[in-house]
């Protein structure tokens, strides 16, 4: 069973670490509970009330102060919460904590990423991916939580509470674990040899790399025809995707998707997702995709150079791309986005405005003739 449904109503508290903040953090606490709200709603929860909490340091046994819990048991109660979300990731212990302080279910801003990736997921790669990110996240919240496993639903140690309970089910996490580990390595050889044959076909590769929501199943779709299911929250596309795109010149290149990057993304999500990730990281040219509209373009821009970096990454040849310009308002705006993320190129990949550019660029990168056969 998912750890959200569309009947729960949930009690949002948005953290912020006063430390942190005036050391310049680029995500004022307004920006973070936007962000915990689109979230929330890619999960398909409906917000019963929201709160924001200013701290200079975390509580170590419960993050949050006792007066600060017992307020938000009292809005809990009166809102009629099912569950509280917390944009900030928690040990086990404060999770349980701040669970029995609140009387409700607590929920961290990892556990939510995960429920959003578990509902994306569709291939049988992507599946493995999201049950063993899962399966490490609960691994130490184990202790002391009886229901802990049936919140996965996958029907593994659903018995009664106990010491030998809990030893069990650690042993059958961990031979779990172990066998999905096994499996995303047979995957993992397949995409070798599937990259392989491209190499020695002479196909070059583009990866799509960027921020959750910022278009690139739409520019995939623009660029390949290739029918890629695009909405409006966050995590859409979470399998990988591969589709070949031919040029002018005849020449075929392979434009790879990749999951969505997101601020503060978990590393041990990086960690199951390095399989699919590992796409970016044999391709010629990566684009790094941004929506040009959004107000937090430098610091989503900053985020992805974030993971890109955690994957070895930065050095790759990396063209900008400026999606969804037809929402630009100003045009400095946009002449400084181009200024600032050199090379860049406007792009609007619903209408098609700026394509062309795009294409004839990767052209140049790629060392692809323009016209002629290849």
């Amino acid at each position: 069973m998912s750890p959200l449904s569309s009947a729960e109503r949930a009690l949002l508290v948005t953290i912020e670490l006063e430390r942190r903040f005036n050391q310049g953090a680029p995500w004022p606490i307004e920006d973070e509970a936007n962000e915990l709200r689109e979230l929330v709603a890619s999960a398909g929860c409906r917000v019963a009330s929201e709160v924001q909490v200013r701290r200079h340091t975390p509580v170590s046994a419960t993050f949050l102060g006792s007066g600060k819990l017992e307020e938000l048991a009292a809005l809990a109660v009166s809102e009629r919460a099912d569950v509280a979300i917390l944009n900030q990731e928690l040990s086990p212990a404060q999770q349980r904590n701040i669970e029995e302080a609140l009387d409700i279910k607590t929920i961290d801003r990892t556990q939510l990423i995960l429920d959003i990736f578990a509902q994306r997921a569709t291939s049988q790669e992507g599946k493995v991916q999201v049950e063993l990110a899962q399966l490490q996240y609960l691994l130490p919240r184990l202790v002391g939580k009886s229901d802990a496993l049936s919140r996965l639903g996958g029907g593994i140690g659903t018995r009664g509470p106990g010491e030998q309970k809990l030893e069990v089910d650690r042993r059958r996490i961990r031979q779990r674990i172990s066998r999905l580990k096994g499996e995303l390595d047979k995957m993992a050889q397949r995409r070798d040899a599937t990259r392989q044959r491209r190499k020695e076909v002479g196909m070059p590769v583009v990866a799509l790399v960027g921020y959750t929501n910022a278009g690139k199943s739409t520019l995939l779709n623009r660029l390949t025809k290739a029918g890629t299911v695009v909405e409006n929250r966050l995590f859409t596309t979470l399998d990988p995707l591969a589709r070949r795109l031919r040029f002018a010149s005849g020449q075929w290149v392979v434009v790879t998707d990749t999951v969505g990057f997101l601020h503060r993304l978990p590393h041990h999500l990086v960690e199951a997702f390095k399989a699919t990730l590992e796409e970016a990281q044999d391709a010629d040219v990566l684009l790094h995709v941004l929506d040009a509209g959004d107000p937090l373009v430098m610091e989503h821009a900053e985020a992805v150079q974030s993971v890109l970096r955690m994957l070895e990454l930065a050095n790759k040849p990396l063209l900008t791309v400026l999606n969804k310009v037809d929402r630009v308002e100003h045009p400095q705006t946009l002449i400084r986005l181009e200024n600032e993320l050199l090379p860049a190129v406007p792009v609007s990949a619903l209408h098609g405005q700026g394509i062309d550019e795009l294409l004839a660029t990767i052209q140049r990168m790629l060392n692809v003739p323009a016209d002629g056969p290849s």
